[in-house]
């Protein structure tokens, strides 16, 4: 699924028009991306973890002249799935729907009847 997918997805979700939903898309990500970007985490309860991370420096091996080569340190970005996802993705099962609330209609009450007089 590509983000023009699940935009359309979502519109169809949410009864809104699709320019709609990928505007939400777009925002989104960009939220996210700005958010990690400053080094505070973002945490999406039961879907995932998107963090900023700091490698320190290291040493590698090129593997086709087997040279030992300095790998300076550097941020990097990691997402870490959380339980819920895990446990669905694991299990195959797609996530549960949540269903509106019903509205309340409030009743009106009988009509009195008129008394017959005599």
């Amino acid at each position: 699924m590509n983000k023009r997918e699940l935009a359309a997805v979502l519109a169809e979700k949410l009864d809104i028009d699709k320019k709609t939903a990928l505007e939400f898309v777009d925002e989104f990500i960009t939220t996210v991306t700005d958010t990690v970007a400053t080094g505070e985490d973002v945490v999406l309860t039961g879907f995932a973890k998107f963090r900023r991370v700091q490698r320190g420096p290291r040493l590698a091996r090129n593997p086709q002249t087997g040279a030992t080569v300095k790998v300076p340190a550097k941020k990097a970005a990691k997402i870490t799935p959380l339980k819920a996802f895990k446990d669905q993705v694991i299990a195959g099962k797609k996530a549960p729907v949540k269903k509106a609330a019903p509205k309340k209609v409030a009743k009106k009450a009988p009509a009195k009847k008129a008394s017959a007089r005599r």
